[in-house]
């Protein structure tokens, strides 16, 4: 039954989608709407064939299907319950299932929320590029990525279950889902850039329309990327968090580039400058998406996030092609129409700042673009295996990350077109001193190295500015003033001004070591005294867990394990955490000797300000939020309707401004 029902579910879907985009294409060409507004039920039906595919697999895994050669590699009857029913996207061909799940889901939010506008030409053509982009991954399941081939299981068979670092922390059950509502939900901007460039109407109409789908998309993107970094330091037990890995690379480019078009998206709203510029970031955000998909899943790179080896990566690598072509060749057809009419009257503006701010977040995508993909290039054409690693991109991105901190400072407090001396002193002054007194702050508290202490200062002034902001919005509104793009984004710079503090003091005062101990030894390490007080071990209906027991200054005891998994030979350590407010001390097992005297080797990493990362996150999350729930409605088929302006937004309701 789960293979009928998810095979139906997955034809379902591909043919949904493919007569969709012949019927909205056809009616589009054709000038008749009755045809696009049949659309909603194509949508429809391929949402209903992404849950029945989704409901399938999740049954098989449930009830331990192993006619399903998906479960039967990857599922076992003894995986515990969130692990197994987190195992749909913990290997290729059920990752798929999560995105074409979520592609119809985004598909039908599309055609709900404009079903009043569904003869818009503009509409249309951004139902129709969504379908096509739906054509695609339902391709996949239907051919070379099937997640429903039979299997016979021999009596007694249990399948291997999912990879053992997969089945050991719960965020394995929200990370992926996180990164995939991001990845996914930039298709929706793509989709209506795209119909701008097709119908030439690329003033700010389509803008108003998708500014807030984009904002959506971007959260849950940061979301993801943060509960990533929060699982791989909860349990890879290296003491770190983000080691530029090639998959981690690939979730960060679309967020530098989508939250460079967040920036400038104000700009072209505000003076209709920008335009070429917005439309090739969408449209990159989205490449880099596939892009990212490829790196992942063709099985070209060896990464503990990535998937095995397998035959799609042409298939992925030719549709980012596409893609690329595509926007090219429209963006070049409707060049004419892409000039902007207004220009940077002064660098002094925010404009001018958002300019720079682009530029520096585009370079800091191409830093890592290169660094992640040139390895792979050189591999290709000389068959030589060469590594890029961690030191290239601190060196690379530091400088500007350091730049951008300090841009967030300045852009805030700039007025738009032209900003005097006497203005910026006034506005920066109390955001300048908070920047020095952070410095001041640091170096008293123990801060070394000038790197680190300029991301203090230039933190304190980040925050400074912001801060400054949000008590004015306060002032004019109380804390409805809170609720906004403008300062649900001050919000969000706060969170970022917490990860980057964490960030610099993490990775410039780590402090790692390693200690032998017999029961009752202790150890003193930075500032920490460590006792080893015993061992624990725990039958569990996956592993075997071995605990080591240890006091960190009185407190605990804390238990990092050896897990060794019953189907395979792994074993697997899970480290232990300490956190407070000032540091983390991180506990990972090396080593575990038997016998009545038997001694422990301990890995011990203490790290200052860790938890600000999370809390930095949590931050973000909320300014987000704030910032998707605008103080002033707006009718969002008034912007899909509107006309393509030819100068600076002047329209004082804010339909095009």
């Amino acid at each position: 039954m789960n293979l009928a029902l998810g095979s139906a579910g997955v034809t379902l879907g591909f043919a949904a989608a493919v007569l969709g985009a012949v019927t909205v294409g056809y009616g589009l060409i054709r000038n008749r709407p009755e045809l696009v507004r049949l659309s909603r039920w194509y949508a429809g039906l391929v949402l209903l064939g992404g849950i029945l595919a989704a409901i399938a697999m999740e049954r098989a895994l449930i009830t331990r299907d192993f006619t399903v050669l998906y479960v039967a590699d990857n599922g076992s009857t003894k995986t515990p319950a969130i692990y197994n029913f987190a195992t749909l996207w913990g290997a290729l061909e059920g990752s798929i299932i999560l995105w074409a799940l979520i592609l119809g889901g985004y598909l039908m939010a599309v055609v709900v929320k404009f079903r009043k506008g569904l003869a818009d030409p503009l509409v249309g053509w951004a139902i129709f590029t969504i379908l096509i982009v739906c054509i695609f991954f339902f391709w996949m399941l239907v051919g070379p990525a099937n997640p429903f081939k039979s299997f016979s299981p021999p009596p007694g068979f249990d399948g291997p279950g999912p990879n053992p670092l997969l089945q050991n922390h719960p965020l394995m059950a929200f990370h992926p889902p996180m990164l995939y509502l991001g990845y996914v939900g930039f298709t929706v901007p793509f989709a209506f850039a795209i119909a701008a460039l097709i119908t030439g109407r690329v003033g700010e109409g389509w803008l108003l329309a998708t500014r807030r789908w984009t904002l959506i998309a971007w959260g849950f993107l940061t979301a993801g990327i943060l509960l990533g970094s929060w699982w791989s330091y909860e349990v890879l037990g290296w003491g770190g968090y983000w080691a530029w890995d090639p998959v981690e690379n690939a979730s960060l480019m679309p967020w530098l580039t989508g939250t460079a078009y967040l920036h400038s998206v104000l700009v072209q709203e505000r003076r209709g400058m920008l335009r070429v510029w917005n439309i090739s970031l969408l449209c990159a955000t989205f490449a880099l998406t596939i892009l990212g998909t490829f790196i992942t899943r063709s099985g070209v790179i060896e990464s503990v996030h990535a998937f095995t080896t397998s035959g799609i990566g042409v298939a992925i690598i030719s549709f980012f092609a596409l893609i690329v072509l595509s926007t090219v060749v429209l963006i070049g057809w409707r060049g004419d129409r892409l000039r902007s009419p207004g220009r940077i009257d002064s660098p002094l503006s925010r404009e001018g700042a958002f300019l720079a701010n682009n530029v520096l977040f585009a370079a800091f995508a191409f830093v890592i673009l290169l660094g992640t993909l040139f390895p792979l290039i050189v591999e290709a054409i000389n068959d030589d295996r060469i590594s890029v690693g961690v030191p290239y991109f601190n060196r690379m991105t530091m400088p500007i990350g350091l730049t951008l901190l300090f841009l967030m400072a300045i852009a805030p407090v700039l007025p738009w077109r032209k900003a005097s001396g006497e203005l910026l002193r006034h506005r920066l002054i109390w955001p300048a001193w908070i920047g020095v007194g952070s410095m001041i702050f640091a170096v008293a508290i123990g801060a070394r190295g000038f790197a680190p202490v300029l991301a203090f200062g230039l933190g304190g002034f980040a925050a400074g500015s912001a801060g400054r902001q949000l008590v004015l919005a306060t002032r004019r509104q109380g804390w409805r003033g809170l609720i906004g793009r403008a300062n649900g984004g001050m919000i969000v710079h706060l969170g970022v001004v917490m990860i980057a503090v964490a960030f610099a003091a993490s990775s410039s005062y780590v402090r790692q070591a390693e200690f032998t101990l017999t029961q009752g030894q202790s150890a003193q390490f930075a500032g920490h005294e460590l006792v080893y007080v015993g061992q624990n071990i725990k039958q569990e209906s996956a592993k075997i867990v071995d605990q080591v027991l240890i006091t960190i200054d009185g407190t605990g005891p804390w238990a990092p394990s050896l897990n060794k998994f019953a189907n395979g030979n792994q074993t697997i350590g899970t480290p232990s955490v300490r956190t407070t407010f000032t540091d983390d001390v991180v506990l990972s097992v090396i080593d575990i000797k038997d016998g009545e005297n038997g001694s422990v080797t301990i890995r011990v990493t203490v790290q200052p300000l860790i938890m600000w990362l999370w809390i930095g996150g949590g931050v973000m999350a909320f300014g987000t939020l704030l910032a998707v729930f605008p103080g002033r409605r707006r009718n969002p088929l008034d912007a899909v309707s509107a006309p393509v302006t030819v100068g600076p937004p002047k329209d004082p309701t804010g339909v095009t401004a």
